[in-house]
């Protein structure tokens, strides 16, 4: 979340509350928020109904890039297995 335009904390409550309200789709309650914002005296700096541009798609990882990582993190061979070259007789 971006940090509030204002130091006054019902505003910045407010703003985070409609902020919420926006990314749930629920305009009405933007509409009474903004009411709220209006008596209290606070104007945007910029327009709040502006959708953010959404981040470009990630690439999944391929099986062999989480194989890798997992043999990264693996500090000791699994038990079970002996070394190889000893016998277990």
């Amino acid at each position: 979340m971006s940090e509030p335009e204002t130091e006054d904390t019902m505003i910045a409550a407010l703003l985070r509350e409609r902020e919420g309200l926006v990314q749930l789709g629920k305009k009405d309650r933007v509409a009474q928020v903004d009411e709220q914002l209006k008596l209290r005296g606070y104007k945007p700096r910029r327009t709040q109904d502006k959708p953010q541009t959404p981040a470009p798609p990630t690439v999944p990882p391929t099986p062999a890039d989480l194989q890798k990582t997992e043999e990264q993190q693996r500090t000791e061979p699994p038990k079970g297995r002996q070394p190889q070259g000893k016998s277990a007789t």
